[in-house]
């Protein structure tokens, strides 16, 4: 296991600066957030992640169903063979 440190300074406001290397591995750009997770003695940081829903820009696409609801309904009651 390949160990590595890198030192950051807290500045009077509480502030630091996340290295850039742990940047680049967390993935993180300008505006994302970090949290710090205690857990016993141990502290780590991990990138906060979006509660965004990742399939949300595709909503629409495809346009509306055709048939509306009703048809909605009919191809569900269809597929499970409600009757």
């Amino acid at each position: 296991m390949v160990r590595n440190s890198y030192t950051s300074r807290v500045t009077s406001k509480g502030q630091i600066t996340v290295p850039q290397e742990i940047r680049r591995r967390l993935g993180l750009r300008e505006g994302d957030q970090i949290e710090f997770v205690t857990e016993d003695r141990r502290t780590t940081v991990r990138r906060v992640k979006s509660k965004e829903n990742p399939f949300k820009k595709y909503e629409g696409i495809l346009g509306p169903f055709p048939g509306g609801q009703k048809a909605i309904i009919a191809y569900w009651r269809d597929l499970r063979d409600d009757k």
